[in-house]
């Protein structure tokens, strides 16, 4: 049995699709429904054995409720906004239910994989090296990333590094975000609008070194994501701390000139002030350093930006699910 919590999230529903075709349909599931039912979709088709409430399996694992043998345990869940005010919840529901989770799983003598997240390095000054002495001197800018960044530390304070999988997601987009709001890929957001009228919109740069739409970022599709998920199931003798990025920053404009391209047509960006909210706190540049990811043994290549928004856009022309 494999339980995946955040499973009717982004990435966790896109694991449990890689999972149900391998064959793997022994799974455990564990989220909350959200009210518009979007979240549900994408677990539509999809085999898994149970379902629980988030809270209920917290209940579950506090009282050693699940008598089954746990192959692996894929922890996804975690709210995910960047922008949220509410730093107790944060610390709450991403770290201390996390801590949770890997005490857990290391009790039932389970695989653990994680989530974790490049918001971890904060505006970049320190680099994007995922060692252990880049992990400890990360400086998260907003709440997000410092529940992230506490239970990485958590991990390693506990010397479980050499226990557990950890995964810093960069920019991962692809089928399954329409749930996320305004914490979708902007690739999701704009696609409607790109399709009908030929137009999209991008942050203007308040930074003399980054010309509008030239802020960087490392962008990877969600099925090289769970690519490197399966990889790290397969081989249990494999743990550490990991980035899972591209490893190839690129700007703004290029994921619009995917996007105009897969759509079929001419590039035109209209650039507006980024919110105040959001000044002192983005992210001008990210690449992961895949050096560790490759010396671990994943030798895949990942798929071009230009490659994943075409076929991604295949996905939002019919507002199909992974």
């Amino acid at each position: 049995m494999i339980v995946v919590t955040g499973a009717a999230g982004f990435i966790g529903s896109c694991m449990v699709a890689q999972l149900n075709r391998r064959g793997i349909k022994d799974l455990v599931l564990v989220d909350r429904w959200d009210s518009d039912g979007l979240m549900r979709k994408n677990l539509e088709g999809k085999a898994y054995t149970k379902f629980y409430d988030k809270c209920d399996f917290l209940q579950l694992m506090l009282s050693d409720g699940i008598s089954e043998d746990v192959q692996a345990v894929i922890h996804m869940g975690a709210c995910s906004s960047t922008t949220g005010q509410d730093r107790a919840y944060y610390l709450r529901n991403n770290f201390e239910y996390s801590c949770h989770v890997a005490r857990w799983a290391l009790r039932k003598k389970s695989r653990l994989i994680y989530a974790s997240s490049a918001a971890t390095y904060g505006d970049g000054e320190g680099g994007y090296s995922d060692s252990i002495a880049s992990i400890r001197a990360c400086k998260p800018l907003n709440y997000y990333g410092e529940s992230k960044q506490k239970f990485d530390t958590w991990v390693l304070d506990n010397q479980l590094y050499d226990k557990v999988v950890g995964l810093k997601f960069f920019n991962v987009f692809g089928p399954n975000e329409f749930h996320k709001g305004d914490m979708k890929s902007v690739i999701a957001k704009a696609y409607q609008r790109v399709d009908a009228e030929g137009k999209m919109v991008l942050f203007k740069s308040h930074r003399t070194e980054y010309a509008d739409g030239a802020q960087m970022r490392d962008f990877i599709y969600v099925k090289d994501v769970v690519d490197v998920m399966e990889f790290f199931l397969s081989k249990p003798e494999i743990n550490g701390i990991y980035n899972v990025g591209t490893g190839h920053a690129r700007t703004w404009n290029d994921v619009a000139g995917a996007l105009f391209a897969a759509v079929g047509r001419p590039v035109n960006i209209e650039y507006v002030p980024m919110p105040d909210i959001l000044r002192d706190k983005y992210q001008y540049f990210t690449e992961a350093d895949m050096s560790s990811l490759r010396k671990a043994g994943y030798v895949k290549p990942f798929t071009s930006l230009e490659d994943s928004v075409k076929d991604y856009v295949g996905y939002l022309k019919s507002h199909s699910y992974m």
